[in-house]
């Protein structure tokens, strides 16, 4: 019997690794499904473009800037972030990829989207750390898997010398505003919905 007042496993954070691949590309296609599978053409094809892109260096959800929460030794949470000074150079890397992944019919449907979606969220602070997609597994939520990833991005910040966290969300996401809220972050601007995306709401974390 357990022991009262035995507090829960904290989440493991870590490096994305090959084996973690199709697990992690399911956690970061669920952060936004309906945009990979607009942009892709499906969520099969969003899917396999995702698993393929962490394999890749240098893109916006490459290995290399993804983490992963472990609970009860399984992937709970994945995260993908980076300096906002990364973010052109690593969004142009997954729309490289993409573009050879995709094929040529869906190429005019992925650059309009790649183009409004660039321009769909408020733009972040040039000094700070980006958290560009961050999902829980079904089955984790409220286990505290969000949270250590956050910690995670606030402590990649703190080593850069980068003074904030910033990442954003869809206005209507009521829970994801709620867990940002509570865990210190300021919504700090906002844009409409228009042109066939929601509404988006920036958040920021000053870091002491």
């Amino acid at each position: 019997m357990a022991s009262r007042g035995r507090r829960p496993r904290l989440a493991e954070v870590r490096r994305a690794e090959p084996r973690d691949f199709p697990v992690v590309a399911r956690l970061l296609h669920r952060s936004a499904e309906d945009m990979y599978d607009r942009f892709a053409g499906g969520s099969e094809r969003a899917l396999a473009l995702l698993e393929r892109s962490l394999a890749e260096p240098g893109n916006a959800s490459s290995a290399d800037v993804v983490w992963v929460a472990e609970l009860d030794g399984r992937v709970a949470g994945a995260m993908a972030a980076f300096p906002v000074s990364e973010a052109v150079a690593r969004s142009r890397g997954f729309l490289r990829l993409a573009m050879r992944v995709i094929g040529p019919r869906r190429w005019p449907t992925a650059l309009y989207l790649f183009w409004v979606g660039a321009r769909a969220s408020p733009s972040p602070p040039a000094r700070a750390f980006y958290v560009d997609a961050l999902a829980t597994a079904p089955g984790f939520a409220r286990r505290g898997a969000a949270r250590a990833l956050l910690a995670e991005a606030e402590g990649q910040a703190r080593t850069r010398g980068l003074p904030a966290v910033a990442l954003d969300t869809a206005i209507s996401n009521a829970p994801a505003r709620a867990l940002y809220a509570g865990a210190g972050y300021s919504e700090v601007a906002y844009r409409a919905a228009g042109r066939g995306l929601p509404g988006f709401v920036a958040l920021v974390k000053p870091l002491r």
